[in-house]
């Protein structure tokens, strides 16, 4: 009877101790380039554990952010929404770069993430979760925007240096901590400390972005290493190896704690590599790493500053190995973790987002309803000497076709991604009724979500006239 009642407790208490959700962590590097991680095609950048966690999940090979750069991401997947409905398109306000020469004025740009917004953290804490993001908020720092406001149960923010950080709110660490490896400390404890219960735990990494700071072992490391095309910055090189390391310290923490099989794992990049300026002939830009095959980098509505690397791991769940074509982004990060957890939407609140739960599960017969993807960035993100990452753009991604539309001249660009990735041969006035159609589409959309136009700047000086405006795009 003894033996009976010690068996049922120890079930029960492996019942109790296993949640009814499945955890989800969430970790998101910083301007990390879509070739740089190995199992992407890098022979430089060394990343075992982000390539581990590609081998046992899966990879997609047509995820996009939201935004050229970090900001516009942020508030997209925070809030499920586009850009024109949270007013978020850059990082900064619209004085950040020279426009007082060019022939627009910006939209004002939002830097805080409106407070009627209904983040993903608060919905998932809503449904039962325990939430916690450390590292890089970006979308208010300061009092009611701070995410422990914002649906965090936990929350320690911080970004501008990888050594001698600040924190808000304000904890101390050893002199000499890297940052990456503090926000992996306060990770991993956060599991240890919610291993019997569903948490949401976001992991936003300030690597690999600037200031290029990195270990001194690290970077001697990657000194003994030959280059290979673009990639060959020992400094860069060792941040991303931090940041792999950091993967492998949360891998082995779920895998230690048997949690590997109930939790969704993310890898991902806010926007793409700083990189691909020279060939654009902006001497200016910075190149740090290099995102061939793609066009540009970040700050850039090319492949290059939009498309990044996007793993998705849960044993048993998702089939090891296995790789997706089908374009997501931002925005449909929010209605897939609610269905995937089973958890309720929040009630009157628009999302701009498709789930791919089936894409996730393998079934290839459901293919996402949605067929475009939107941009659109109505501002400048300058390089110095009066040189420019982008102009004000809006864009869609239709199916295999990329249309562009540049806002100070009417330009029209036209790509077939499958068959030209590089952005190389504009279709525009090879396939006009395609362009017509894109162009269409894109326009509708800007007048269904009521997206803001930048305005004929009146002072501008040494510009080129305005287009008229048309009727019908042809």
């Amino acid at each position: 009877m003894l033996s009976s009642l010690i068996i049922i407790a120890s079930l029960f208490s492996a019942q109790s101790a296993t949640p009814n959700k499945p955890n989800i962590v969430y970790i998101m590097a910083d301007d990390l380039g879509y070739t740089d991680p190995a199992c992407y095609s890098s022979k430089y950048y060394e990343t075992p554990n982000i390539d581990n966690l590609a081998s046992q999940g899966m990879r997609f090979l047509q995820g996009y952010s939201c935004g050229p750069n970090c900001q516009p991401t942020r508030a997209a997947l925070m809030s499920g929404q586009y850009g024109p409905r949270t007013g978020i398109y850059t990082v900064g306000n619209i004085d950040r770069f020279d426009w007082q020469s060019r022939p627009l004025k910006p939209v004002e740009n939002v830097v805080e993430l409106p407070l009627k917004k209904i983040t993903l953290a608060d919905s998932l804490k809503n449904n039962g979760y325990k939430t916690a993001l450390f590292g890089k908020w970006h979308l208010g720092q300061q009092g009611d925007h701070h995410p422990s406001k914002r649906g965090f149960d936990e929350a320690i923010v911080s970004m501008g240096k990888h050594y001698d950080f600040v924190t808000i709110p304000k904890v101390g660490y050893p002199q000499g901590t890297y940052l990456a490896d503090f926000l992996t400390n306060k990770a991993v404890n956060f599991i240890n400390q919610n291993k019997e219960k569903p948490f949401f735990l976001c992991v936003h990494h300030f690597g690999v972005h600037s200031p290029y700071e990195a270990k001194k072992e690290l970077i001697e490391r990657f000194q003994k290493k030959q280059g290979v095309g673009g990639h060959n910055n020992p400094t860069y090189a060792a941040m991303l190896f931090s940041v792999d390391e950091s993967v492998g310290r949360i891998l082995k923490t779920l895998d230690d704690l048997n949690l590997s099989k109930n939790t969704l794992v993310i890898f991902t990049s806010d926007n793409g590599g700083v990189g691909g300026y020279a060939r654009e002939g902006i001497k200016q830009g910075g190149d740090k790493t290099d995102n061939t095959p793609l066009r540009g980098g970040k700050g850039m509505l090319y492949e290059g500053g939009i498309r990044v690397p996007y793993i998705f791991r849960m044993p048993g769940t998702i089939n090891p190995g296995t790789i997706s074509n089908t374009p997501i982004c931002s925005v449909d990060l929010y209605p897939t973790l609610h269905e995937f957890s089973k958890s309720e939407l929040p009630k009157n609140y628009k999302l701009d987002g498709e789930s791919y739960l089936s894409q996730l599960q393998g079934d290839a017969s459901k293919s996402l309803k949605r067929t475009d993807i939107f941009w659109h960035f109505p501002g400048y993100l300058g390089a110095g000497e009066n040189t420019y990452r982008t102009k004000p753009v809006s864009v869609i991604r239709s199916r295999n076709y990329k249309l562009l539309e540049f806002l100070e001249d009417g330009k029209i660009e036209l790509y077939n991604l499958v068959e030209d990735v590089g952005e190389k041969n504009n279709l525009a006035s090879q396939m006009p009724d395609l362009k017509k159609e894109l162009y269409d589409k894109l326009t509708n959309w800007r007048s269904d979500i009521k997206a803001p136009m930048p305005s004929k700047n009146i002072k501008g000086a040494n510009t080129p006239e305005l287009p008229k405006k048309k009727k019908k795009q042809s």
